[in-house]
């Protein structure tokens, strides 16, 4: 009987934990938001869905583009500030040029002149940044609406969005199906997971484009943040912007940031590879030891306190200060986005990869899967 008792009560602990967990998902479910956010010039329904944790942080990702629209987070007062550059309407991302928080592909960066072969096959991309292929090209993942389902659970609210790209579309190999799943944590991290599966040899390279101001989108430069790169080598570039296939030393250049430094102490210095990229705008190779999760950066913003950290299962990492941002039309809120007002780091494969056989290599093949992880994490200092 004792026995026959005590199992009736293991089988009630379960049950009530397996109620618990349940109840858990079903009310991260209940609290994630959806609106409409517009439609594309050709009829396509945009939505907007925001994600929040019990710390009160939340990020709003739409469907045009994979976009992470806006992200608050609090500094070291308590205060909630958006923290990523965008629009207010659709119709200004259809119309921008920047990738403000977009998912990038298929091939994050640059490819040299709009070629790259696989075997004796040689394939020619649509050309959109001079001579060479940006960021997928002409129409990239950026300006595509994708499929979105609510995965929400334990592990925080979740929204997964998939998208089909046709073989040949701009001048790509193969159907492609990939799945990106953005998940906002109750350690108020955003993680976001890459996956993809082709029917032919292919090249692939998927990042987030997201502009971060610490400070709070809009409000001011971001040269007095602090920032770490767990990098002790970069890509240098040609006028094009496209690696020359070194892989340089950072330690006394202004490259150097394994200790933290602030952006702006050496933007401006007499440097070749700075003024080539106006500042920032440079792949850096990460001291990466195993193909797991690293510490690939850390930011501070000494004003608000706001700091932010990037995990990735990524070789490198883009940094790139905004030295293109110009100040014209209006961002959100109507506030203009001057140069350097904001700074990328986009987890990445390096750029012209698939032209450089020394680099890691992002070429994907039938029956494998692409897999990669990053992750944005938020804290505060005071």
């Amino acid at each position: 009987m004792v026995k026959r008792a005590l199992t009736i009560t293991t089988m009630l602990l379960l049950m009530a934990v397996t109620v618990a967990i349940s109840s858990s998902a079903a009310e991260a479910k209940a609290k994630m938001q959806q609106k409409a956010f517009g439609k594309t010039a050709d009829g396509q329904a945009v939505d907007l869905y925001t994600l929040s944790n019990k710390n009160g942080m939340e990020v709003a990702i739409m469907t045009y583009g994979g976009t992470v629209v806006s992200l608050k987070t609090a500094d070291k007062d308590g205060k909630f500030d958006d923290i990523v550059l965008g629009y207010d309407k659709l119709e200004d991302y259809a119309a921008g040029t920047s990738y403000f928080g977009a998912t990038i592909g298929r091939y994050g960066n640059r490819i040299a002149h709009g070629k790259f072969s696989i075997g004796k096959n040689t394939y020619t991309l649509a050309k959109n940044n001079g001579e060479n292929t940006l960021h997928g090209g002409l129409i990239g993942f950026n300006k595509k609406v994708w499929t979105a389902k609510d995965v929400s659970g334990v592990a925080g609210e979740a929204i997964e969005l998939t998208y089909l790209s046709k073989d040949g579309e701009e001048g790509f190999p193969g159907d492609l199906s990939c799945k990106v799943t953005y998940t906002l944590t109750p350690q108020n991290s955003l993680k976001i997971e890459y996956s993809a599966t082709t029917d032919k040899e292919t090249v692939l390279n998927l990042t987030n484009h997201a502009y971060f101001n610490l400070a709070g989108q809009g409000n001011g430069d971001i040269l007095q943040n602090h920032l770490m790169l767990n990098a002790d080598r970069f890509t240098p570039v040609d006028a094009g912007l496209i690696p020359l296939g070194e892989l340089r030393k950072v330690k006394g250049t202004p490259f150097d940031f394994t200790t933290p430094t602030a952006v702006g102490a050496r933007i401006d210095q007499e440097d070749e590879q700075i003024k080539l990229g106006m500042g920032y705008d440079h792949n850096f190779v990460l001291n990466r030891k195993s193909p797991s999760l690293m510490l690939a950066a850390k930011v501070h913003e000494p004003k608000s306190g706001r700091v932010m950290e990037v995990w990735t299962t990524e070789p490198g990492v883009q940094f790139y200060t905004g030295n293109f941002l110009d100040g014209k039309g209006a961002g959100k809120g109507g506030k203009p986005y001057g140069r350097r007002t904001a700074l990328c780091l986009e987890t990445q494969h390096y750029p012209d990869s698939p032209n450089h056989p020394a680099f890691p290599t992002t070429l994907l093949k039938p029956g494998a899967r692409y897999r990669t992880t990053t992750v944005y994490k938020f804290s505060a200092e005071k």
